[in-house]
């Protein structure tokens, strides 16, 4: 599979059969050799990557893994340094479907679908790397943001709040069954919280099954539904300015649901350690043999809960509740636009600060102007009313180097947009938010030289002059700064599809005119 993150509307495009369009990335090598010393694990080989990449390395590149080192890698192994591959702005990671794999679908009694597919004999990559996994050691990613990775013994002794299992960044069984053998007999540090966060009702039936619940339990272990939960602020969230270590993707400021929050992402052999001791902590330094766990045999395999879709399922009727709006209106870009900059940003804002997730945000996740409210709110709580308060066309906002980071959530587009949002100015772009503004009728434009963005402060009044008509004279847009009477060139590097998808205001009315 071929696993590529996009905004909703584009998947629910590619389910009605419409293809997905993106620029073509380039793949690099990654030749893995190898075994994973004791007390390291996959968690840690994703961390060295961003270690060395850091959460803008990855963008327009696709990451192919190959070499000796994978036949010590489980797939689930492989699951967790793909799932994070996206933190490094990696339009996917990829890796072969060998024997690996095909054991792995032959224990979810999937075998049948399995096929081959491995690179071609004398496959070149745009660039090398190697990856020696005997020489790793565990890593953990420091507040708040992904790639700000140190050895764990650079920072251990730190006092913890949390140790957090779990998410989709570690789903697999072993990743709670470790964790259950290291606790075993012994007792959560006093002042802890240790919250096991299940993946799957297939992994909590069998963890359950065969006894690691009870351990992890036992211990002083906090339960969780399976679920995103905690990863995404919906429960579980860290008292403020308190250590709370996690085993999930992504650890920007505010994502866990606290303000001020300080999370560290790391492997649960880390967190485990950590919650047993009250401290961060090398699981390396613990007086333990690792523990080595075998997946049982067999899994518990449960699809009566699986419903097949009805024949006449395009009959169904969509029932919308008083929470659930239909998506609201936008007009297209005017002839000659200008607007305030509302914002001006620095490097790396990811979608959770654009728009937050969390309990009280994600309920409205179907209401656009109920969320709108929201836009911002951890950067500049007062950001909605001050848009709601313009009197003209819209607004501007200025930001640095990989500008929507994170996830795929493209409200962090529509919800500015309908606050007026008509045109971003920034350094560069996370590729799945510079494709959702773009969907949405928002003009992404990136500036011909970096030292442009300085000389734009916020409130400045810029224009945009025939904005439609300077996207199809090529790829050079000229912004105008009235405030200080200045001009700046920027590039918008759009295709002629999404163009036309600005001049119709978004894709969704696009569609709308092809059909």
């Amino acid at each position: 599979m071929f696993a590529i993150g996009a905004g909703g509307l584009e998947v629910a495009l590619a389910m009605a059969g419409k293809p997905l369009y993106l620029n073509m990335p380039e793949v690099v090598g990654v030749e893995v050799t190898g075994e994973l010393p004791d007390w390291v694990s996959a968690k840690d080989v994703v961390l060295e990557m961003l270690r060395r990449f850091g959460v803008k390395g990855g963008v327009g590149r696709v990451f192919e893994y190959f070499g000796p080192g994978l036949a010590a890698l489980s797939a689930m192994d492989r699951h967790v340094i793909a799932n994070m591959g996206t933190e490094m702005g990696a339009t996917t990671s990829v890796f072969p479907s060998d024997g690996e794999v095909k054991r792995f679908l032959a224990r979810q009694e999937r075998g049948d679908a399995w096929r081959e597919l491995l690179a071609d004999d004398g496959a070149d990559y745009d660039e090398h790397v190697a990856l020696d996994l005997s020489t790793l050691e565990p890593l953990i990613a420091l507040p708040s943001s992904p790639g700000n990775v140190k050895p764990v013994r650079e920072v251990a002794g730190e006092e913890i709040y949390q140790a957090y299992v779990g998410s989709s960044a570690n789903p697999g069984f072993r990743d709670f069954a470790v964790p259950a053998m290291m606790v075993e007999g012994r007792r959560i540090a006093p002042g802890v919280s240790f919250d096991v966060n299940p993946t799957s009702r297939q992994i909590l039936e069998n963890l359950a099954t065969h006894g690691y619940l009870s351990r992890l339990i036992r211990a002083g272990a906090r339960l969780h539904q399976a679920g995103c939960n905690g990863c995404i602020g919906m429960g579980q969230a860290p008292a403020t300015g308190r250590n709370s270590l996690r085993t999930v993707p992504r650890n920007f400021p505010g994502r866990s649901g606290t303000p001020e929050d300080r999370v560290f992402l790391c492997s649960p052999e880390t967190a485990t350690a950590s919650a047993l001791t009250g401290r961060i902590t090398d699981p390396r330094d613990l007086d333990m043999a690792y523990p080595r766990c075998e997946e049982p045999e067999p899994l518990a395999i449960n699809r009566e809960m699986l419903v097949a879709p009805a024949e006449d399922s395009g009959l169904v009727e969509l029932i919308k509740g008083p929470n659930i709006k239909s998506l609201p209106e936008f007009e297209p870009i005017p002839a000659r636009f200008s607007g305030p900059v509302l914002l001006k940003l620095g490097d790396d804002v990811s979608t959770d600060e654009i728009l937050p997730a969390g309990a009280e945000v994600l309920p409205l996740r179907s209401n656009i102007p109920a969320i709108a409210e929201y836009v911002f709110r951890a950067v500049d709580p007062d950001f909605s009313r001050r848009a709601r308060a313009l009197d003209g066309d819209g607004f501007f906002l200025v930001a640095g180097r990989n500008y929507g980071q994170g996830s795929s959530r493209e409200h962090a587009a529509i919800a500015p947009r309908y606050l007026g949002l008509r045109a971003v100015c920034a350094l560069s772009y996370g590729r799945i938010h510079w494709q959702n503004l773009a969907n949405f009728g928002v003009v992404p434009l990136t500036f011909a030289n970096p030292d442009d963005l300085e000389r734009i402060d916020q409130g400045d009044e810029l224009a945009l002059d025939d904005p439609l008509g300077a996207l199809d004279c090529g790829d050079e847009v000229t912004l105008h700064n009235r405030t200080k009477a200045e001009h700046y060139t920027l590039h918008h590097g759009l295709s002629q599809r999404q163009i036309a998808m600005i001049r119709s205001d978004s894709l969704i009315d696009l569609v709308r005119e092809e059909a």
